[in-house]
């Protein structure tokens, strides 16, 4: 809104500072950080009065009970007010007419449908599955990760050449396949930020250092005498998403407010799938799918101790860990859940600066 403001009032010196990009991904940081305080102790007393809480004891991990029996009765479903915060935030100070906003709009929209389905099927204990079937949920993903893959495939201003990182001359070209490799990175991302939130505030501090790296990495790559600087790919037109990413920086402060330990709400599959979606697409916009791979590192690590523990049942019959994701074989270890989040913390950011640093290494 403000942003056509600028462009209608072009002459007034009033208006033009909401043409920078930094201003109004601030702006946008600051209003969804505002909007989750606001709407946070509305929406948790809105649940709590209605009884939307998600059971803490779960029949598929019984060895949890002992750590879990504390949160009984704990709001769900608080990505609602996440999302709610991050797209009002980018409408006020966004520009709608970058066809990168409103691609990544509505991946966070549409995950957080799917998202909120699938809660809503577990609060009210629907058919035999605890929430939608996996193959179910797979389905969707893949078809909405698909249906925008085919938008970006033919978007004029990308191009199908994935970036590898600290090669300054090697270039792949994808081709056709770039519709899948789409399609692999946001429902890669949307899963493992799913799988990442089991501890209070583990997922949404970690949400909150990636997105603001991601908001850098945005406007250096929306930047051309940036993006020369550091031998990295211009995208014309990606700088726009550092105000979608500042948006979910500060959303995700607001939230942190209220899931830090011990958590008065939780975020539940709607925040979870609509952040990991939202993230995943900014990094295959801006060029930065194998960065994203360091960068969200702690994501990496709880979805692929899933995947091994998964591989190594099937094929020898014994598990890897004590329980996956790797946060649940830490508390099942005798670590407290405190230092647990902590200690993720302190990798997500430890990785964050890494990127950051290695920009220039080509």
């Amino acid at each position: 809104m403000f942003y056509f403001l600028s462009q209608y009032y072009y002459n007034s010196t009033h208006f033009n500072i909401f043409r920078y990009i930094t201003f109004r991904a601030g702006m946008a940081a600051v209003t969804a950080f505002l909007l989750c305080m606001i709407l946070g102790p509305i929406f948790i007393e809105l649940t709590k009065r209605r009884r939307i809480h998600e059971a803490a004891k779960r029949q598929d991990a019984p060895g949890l009970d002992a750590f879990q029996v504390k949160k009984e009765g704990t709001p769900t479903m608080g990505g609602i007010f996440i999302v709610a915060s991050i797209l009002i935030s980018v409408g006020l100070w966004g520009n709608w007419s970058n066809m990168f906003v409103v691609m990544t709009s509505w991946v966070c929209l549409s995950f957080a449908v799917l998202g909120g389905i699938d809660d809503y099927i577990k609060l009210k204990g629907i058919g035999p599955h605890r929430g939608l079937s996996s193959k179910t949920k797979a389905f969707w993903q893949v078809l909405i990760a698909f249906i925008v893959g085919i938008f970006v495939y033919l978007y004029p201003f990308i191009t199908t050449n994935l970036d590898i990182p600290f090669f300054k001359n090697l270039i792949i070209n994808l081709g056709p396949f770039f519709v899948f490799w789409v399609v692999l990175v946001v429902v890669g991302s949307c899963n493992a930020v799913n799988l990442t939130d089991g501890l209070d505030g583990l997922a949404i501090g970690t949400t909150l250092m990636v997105a603001f790296t991601m908001a850098i990495l945005s406007y250096v790559t929306g930047n051309v005498e940036m993006s020369d600087y550091l031998y990295v790919p211009y995208v014309p037109g990606a700088g726009e998403l550092t105000v979608f990413a500042a948006a979910i920086t500060g959303a995700s402060l607001g939230f942190l407010w209220f899931n830090c330990y011990p958590a008065t709400v939780f975020m539940g599959d709607v925040g979870s799938l609509a952040l990991g979606g939202s993230l995943g697409m900014i990094a295959v916009l801006i060029k930065k799918e194998l960065w994203l791979v360091v960068l969200g590192g702690v994501f990496v690590i709880e979805a692929g101790s899933v995947i091994l523990q998964v591989f190594s049942f099937k094929l020898t019959g014994k598990r890897i860990f004590k329980m996956s994701p790797f946060h649940h074989h830490l508390q099942l270890s005798g670590w407290n859940e405190n230092k647990i989040i902590v200690r993720f913390w302190i990798l997500a950011i430890i990785l964050a600066m890494l990127t950051i640093t290695t920009l220039k290494i080509r």
